[in-house]
């Protein structure tokens, strides 16, 4: 079972895409037929950004250099846990005792 990412991104840094997959099917008289392509037609992708302390900031970069882009699950805003996974984030920055990461999460699905 794959692992929980627990820490909360700052509200700011916070933006979030829903991709819905459509089969389509144009027909000559203007008709246009679509429906659900798939049982997981719908996938999310969050562009995150976390301020925290050295310590927080050191578990949180231990977590995603150990998945190496591997599933793990976490909790968008209104969403119970789906699993993502997070191929690319930016090396962290200082601001006195405080460091800043934005990480893309991207949501996948498993069998």
């Amino acid at each position: 079972m794959p692992d929980t990412f627990g820490w909360a991104p700052t509200v700011e840094g916070l933006s979030g895409t829903a991709t819905l997959k459509v089969r389509k099917a144009q027909f000559g008289d203007g008709y246009r037929q679509t429906s659900a392509d798939g049982i997981n037609a719908r996938s999310s992708i969050f562009n995150l950004q976390f301020k925290k302390d050295a310590t927080t900031m050191a578990a949180i970069l231990a977590f995603l250099d150990a998945h190496a882009g591997v599933s793990f699950y976490w909790s968008p805003l209104l969403r119970g846990p789906l699993l993502f996974t997070c191929e690319t984030y930016g090396e962290p920055t200082k601001d006195g005792a405080v460091y800043t990461l934005t990480a893309t999460f991207e949501q996948t699905f498993a069998p």
